[in-house]
């Protein structure tokens, strides 16, 4: 019996071959299904599948061409090269898309903003921990009621603090015990520019009751009439001020002090300060002033020799008043430019040696520092105004002051009107 099926029940199952050799389609490695041939496409029910016939090793046919596995082709590049992308030559990669400049450019700019915030901020917090808020001046007692704008007291004394024996003798500060104010001035600042008021040391005024800053004691008024650095020797800052505004009646809003070391170091942290010497020159052996006339750079030594020295001067006191103004002015000139402002290299050691040698009051701020030099800038600009406190003689070697001339000029910065006053 035989039990296979009948051949001529379908030309495409069962067959097979009697032959020594297969048959060539079964050599290759890849297959392709057969065509439909003329007759029904599906097999009849119970049937065998149709199976896929074999070709000529070039692949699977429509079916399988698509994925392209086990098509024959390699993947990689050309010698062994790495994978290739869509878009090139045999499937490499395609033309490198031009750069998004704009997007590049929004986040360096957005990397240098937060850069300089950040520089910006830690500056800010650096400065501000090297200010030494040593004066208080809620101790100061009876105070004028305060105006439009913004006064300044600003001090120079002859503090030793600090220094060396070497030092003393190299600036020819002397060696006395203690501390005296060597310059003192008004700065006023509003809406009607700058206004800068010396007030000469050997001005006559009357000690007023105050408040010991230390003791907590309240020493009465006798009418004592000093001369005006005698009121800081006696008790210190808030002393000087109390005086200052019984006799003036104008309010200060705060205290700036700078001792001689401090001044000679911001002189030379900015590489020293043109300054013009007056015909015929200068000389002072105690101050240690020794210049010829002319325009000069002049370094720390010299700028404090220069703003001390009296002797040399014909008008003594208010002559040198009018130069420590002209000095301060320039040096506030030199500090406030780009040319600092803008180059770490000179700012941070300029504002390292003031910061460190000022002494200013509890409420003094970062932000009333920068608009005290910027109004000392605009005094030396020409917009603002210098002088002397008014003088209308001396009584016992001191000057005294010209009342009627002093009420005007207080009432002209209290209303922040501009000043009409001169002084000598």
């Amino acid at each position: 019996m035989n039990d296979w099926p009948d051949e001529n029940r379908n030309d495409r199952y069962g067959r097979g071959s009697a032959g020594s050799q297969p048959e060539s389609a079964r050599v290759m490695r890849q297959v392709r299904r057969g065509q439909p041939g003329p007759g029904p496409s599906a097999p009849p029910y119970g049937g065998v599948p149709q199976q896929p016939t074999y070709v000529d090793g070039q692949g699977y046919g429509d079916q399988y061409d698509n994925s392209g596995y086990n098509s024959g082709h390699v993947y990689g590049t050309p010698n062994g090269g790495g994978p290739q992308g869509p878009g090139g030559p045999g499937g490499g990669r395609g033309p490198r898309r031009a750069p998004n400049w704009g997007r590049r450019i929004k986040w360096t700019a957005i990397t240098l903003v937060t850069l300089l915030v950040v520089v910006s901020v830690s500056t800010y917090f650096w400065a501000d921990s090297k200010l030494n808020r040593d004066v208080d001046l809620s101790k100061v007692i009876d105070r004028p009621e305060a105006g439009e704008g913004t006064n300044y007291l600003i001090v120079g004394s002859d503090s030793r603090a600090g220094m060396t024996e070497e030092e003393k003798k190299e600036l020819h500060t002397g060696s006395a015990e203690g501390k005296r104010t060597d310059s003192m001035m008004i700065l006023h600042t509003g809406d009607n520019g700058s206004t800068l008021v010396s007030l000469p040391r050997d001005s006559n005024v009357e000690i007023p009751t105050f408040v010991g800053s230390e003791s907590g004691k309240t020493y009465q008024g006798t009418g004592r009439e000093v001369k005006l650095n005698a009121a800081y020797a006696e008790d210190g800052p808030e002393l000087l001020v109390r005086t200052v505004e019984f006799n003036t009646g104008l309010h200060i809003d705060h205290y700036v002090e700078i001792g001689f070391a401090g001044f000679a170091d911001i002189v030379d942290s900015v590489g020293g300060v043109e300054i013009e010497i007056p015909k015929g020159g200068m000389k002072d052996t105690k101050s240690g002033a020794d210049f010829e006339a002319g325009k000069q750079t002049l370094n720390g030594e010299q700028a404090l020799a220069f703003v001390r020295t009296r002797y040399a001067l014909a008008g003594s006191d208010l002559d040198r008043t009018k130069n420590q103004q002209k000095f301060l002015s320039a040096l506030a000139n030199q500090v406030a430019t780009p040319g600092t402002v803008l180059n770490p290299f000179k700012l941070y050691p300029t504002m390292g040696a003031g910061l460190d040698s000022l002494i200013v009051d509890k409420d003094m701020g970062l932000f009333d520092l920068a608009d005290m030099f910027w109004a000392m800038k605009s005094v030396s600009g020409g917009d603002g105004t210098s002088m002397n406190m008014p003088i209308s003689g001396s009584t016992g070697g001191n000057l005294v002051w010209d009342k009627a001339k002093v009420k005007t000029l207080v009432d002209e910065l209290k209303n922040d009107e501009k000043v009409t006053v001169t002084g000598d």
